[in-house]
């Protein structure tokens, strides 16, 4: 088993970022900056957020998978990526919008999930 996120602390913007079981909420690792931010509850928060996503593409009829997840506000951008190994497992990171880049974000999210193993 391997749940080190530790690497996700070099993205620009970082804020914070954790491994959650989308079948319990339950963080499996977190990272933060040191802002003040509650991991735990943006954890179980987005674990509805994956929920209610594959329950939409159930009732679509998609036979398809989420690569990732975007949500974009005023001041943050936060990203959910579900593992391809383990899809019930995702990680999340929470990104100061000012100073990140997205397009180098998702790629620095998809190399760490590439690496994890639950």
């Amino acid at each position: 088993m391997s749940t080190n996120i530790s690497e996700l602390k070099k993205i620009a913007g970082f804020i914070g970022a954790c491994l959650v079981d989308s079948e319990t909420g339950l963080m499996l690792a977190s990272e933060s900056s040191g802002i003040k931010f509650d991991l735990e509850a943006a954890g179980a928060a987005n674990t509805e957020v994956v929920r209610a996503k594959n329950a939409a593409m159930a009732a679509l009829g998609l036979d398809d998978h989420i690569e990732d997840i975007l949500i974009t506000l005023g001041t943050q951008l936060h990203l959910i990526r579900p593992l391809a190994s383990n899809p019930s497992v995702f990680v999340y990171v929470a990104l100061d919008r000012s100073s990140a880049n997205l397009g180098l974000a998702r790629i620095s999210v998809k190399k760490v999930e590439g690496k994890l193993k639950v």
